[in-house]
């Protein structure tokens, strides 16, 4: 009997395998080399890309001619796509995997890369381009753990019934492609005397770069108008000292200082009534378990981090840890096979002693709270991320990978815990003919606010309707006297510029704001990319110029702003045209439409897209901003 290759996406997953696999395993290394390129033990052979080793072809690979870059010659779509190696680097450890496929006593392949549909496309890739015959069997990995590994090793997948993720996989690669490489030849042919270097197009960049350049025109054109606030400070008794502000209405601003002016004098140094008293009791549920597009949402608003940064710690958190489980998903819910293992896990997590106390809750119910947790119908390829059945050493962990495991913990540990109580209050003191309005709001029950040890700021909270206070003791009725009057002047503030969180936010529901988490979930089958790629799509912007990071805002450049200008309206910008083809990627993975249709409907919109930026291009000049007389040879810097 052969040997069973297995192919893991990266040298650590496959160090990890052969921890479980028969050994031992004897590590073989390239020619004068120190690094592993394969481990070899008794029935098993264990090797990995490292990444992406293939990529599709260039156009010149196809004909000479598409060296020079001709309007003639598109659009570029080939009828069959031809792989390429994609560097020196990747050419060392391809060689390697084709040996290997191609030994004699090698009877059976085992696809190790990661369970998705980035996975898979690396797996067929270098399979394909090793012209490899061999049977294969699919290995589906959500955890690293020692157990998760002996369990999906012993129910390893087919390889037939990963055809359809495949084809959506190569679908995905092969749209990209026509689409980038025809729009951007296209626009840089056109644009070649405005733009030093090429204009990068893309399905799924574009509409992105098009959300942030449509808010930063947003923002330029924005004028600042001037209003007042009128505030107070009130006293029921000497220890019973609260705050108001003044509102017509549900309405706190006032449009001139003059009429602000003359409530403060009215006001000042008078006596007030409270008209109203309003307490009502608020309950907060714990928020959803995290995908991986809400965890960099979270940690951006938290740390600081950009979406790259978060996505590689939680992969290190799953690799390298073992702590937590697969994060590239877009799924916040668990799986009902996973039940008997939750308090388990809750139990590993307990035993470091910031979430003692909370683990300890969630171990001594009698009956989880499951029913916003579990569900088998909104888990894809991959269940939400949740700390693993292992126990984890924390010790170990960089700071990033220690702040996202912390995140992940405790969302895991307050979905099992009660809801938190609030009771929020308001109350209306009338001086003479004007209403000062006052809200507090009082944690009365912690539930799950709990485990995180204090109440987060509340984002949403109206500046100018004055902060939530602590109130002291107030009934309807009593007399509270005006200690204090102050006019604030205020500006009305442009939109804010998009950060990673809020990018992340609006290309998960194909560019409409949505805050609600449960419809923002709805919507997320037709967003602008997938979980996996957001965050290389925010980078490519960077790279190529289109934007910058100022702190955590996401600026447009000049060049970014111009592209989107020229563009106009075209398709190509759509959030929700690249969400709909997205949507059907998925329908590609189900079964539910035909790989075939969906690529000659791409190859449609590149020749329309083609036609129409030839068009609109065809006369446009962009002058060159003038930067002003070099210090050094004094003539202008273009």
């Amino acid at each position: 009997m052969g040997k069973t290759l297995v192919i893991a996406e990266k040298p650590s997953v496959g160090t990890d395998l052969a921890r479980v696999l028969p050994g031992p395993f004897e590590k073989h290394t390239g020619p004068g080399e120190r690094t592993a390129r394969w481990l070899e033990g008794p029935e098993h052979v264990i090797t990995w890309a490292v990444g992406h080793l293939v990529q599709l072809a260039e156009p010149d690979e196809y004909d000479e001619k598409f060296k020079k870059w001709r309007m003639a010659d598109l659009p570029i779509v080939p009828s069959k796509f031809k792989l390429v190696v994609r560097d020196e680097r990747s050419q060392k450890q391809m060689s390697v995997v084709t040996k290997q496929l191609r030994r004699d006593d090698v009877d059976l392949v085992i696809n190790a890369c990661d369970a998705g549909r980035e996975g898979e496309l690396i797996f067929a890739y270098l399979y394909e381009k090793a012209k490899a015959k061999k049977p294969v069997k699919r290995l589906w990995l959500s955890s690293m753990t020692n157990a998760a590994m002996k369990e999906a090793l012993a129910n390893l997948r087919d390889g037939a019934e990963m055809q359809r993720l495949e084809e959506a996989a190569r679908s995905r690669s092969e749209a990209d492609w026509i689409v980038g490489m025809n729009a951007t030849r296209a626009a840089t042919i056109r644009l070649r005397s405005s733009f030093d270097g090429a204009v990068s197009l893309g399905r799924v960049q574009t509409p992105t770069l098009a959300i942030l350049t449509r808010r930063e025109e947003e923002i330029r054109a924005f004028v600042p108008e001037p209003y007042w606030l009128v505030a107070a400070g009130f006293a029921a008794s000497a220890a019973r000292a609260y705050e108001g502000r003044f509102h017509a209405g549900a309405k706190p601003r006032v449009a001139t200082e003059a009429e602000a002016n003359a409530i403060a004098d009215a006001v000042r140094g008078g006596q007030g009534t409270i008209t109203k008293v309003e307490k009502k009791r608020r309950k907060e549920q714990a928020k959803l378990l995290f995908d991986l597009t809400s965890l960099q949402r979270e940690a951006n608003s938290a740390f600081g981090f950009s979406a790259r940064r978060t996505l590689a710690a939680a992969q290190r958190c799953y690799e390298e840890h073992k702590a937590l489980t697969y994060p590239r998903t877009n799924s916040k819910y668990l799986t009902s096979d996973m039940v008997p293992e939750l308090k388990e896990i809750a139990g590993h997590v307990g035993a470091h002693r910031e979430y003692a106390a909370a683990a300890a809750y969630v171990q001594g119910l009698d009956v989880l709270p499951l029913a916003r947790v579990v569900d088998d119908e909104k888990v894809g390829d991959h269940h939400a991320i949740i700390p693993t059945n292992a126990q984890h050493a924390l010790e170990k962990m960089g700071d990033d990978d220690r702040k996202i495991y912390d995140l992940v913990t405790r969302r895991f540990l307050a979905i099992f815990h009660p809801e938190a109580e609030f009771d929020n209050t308001r109350v209306e003191t009338t001086v003479g003919e004007h209403v000062f309005r006052t809200t507090g709001k009082v944690l009365v029950v912690p539930g799950w606010r709990g485990v995180y040890g204090e109440i987060p700021e509340d984002g949403d909270a109206d500046e100018d309707a004055g902060r939530d206070q602590t109130l002291p003791p107030l009934e309807e009725g009593e007399h509270a006297a005006v200690r204090e009057v102050a006019v604030l002047a205020k500006e009305t503030k442009p939109p804010r510029r998009y950060s990673d969180a809020s990018l992340l936010g609006a290309m998960e529901t194909a560019g409409k704001l949505v805050d609600d988490e449960a419809m923002r979930e709805a919507m997320s089958e037709s967003g602008i990319g997938t979980p996996a790629t957001r965050a290389s799509i925010i980078e490519r912007l960077i790279d190529v110029g289109y934007v910058e990071r100022d702190a955590r805002a996401l600026v447009p450049t000049e060049k970014g702003m111009n592209v989107i200008r020229l563009l106009g309206e075209h398709p190509l910008t759509s959030p929700s045209l690249t969400g709909d083809w997205e949507k059907r990627l998925a329908e590609i993975e189900e079964g539910k439409t035909e790989r075939t249709r969906f690529m000659a409907d791409i190859a449609k919109f590149a020749g329309e897209t083609i036609g129409e930026l030839d068009v609109k291009l065809k006369d446009v000049r962009i002058p060159r901003a003038n930067l002003g007389p070099c210090p050094i040879c004094g003539h202008d810097i273009i």
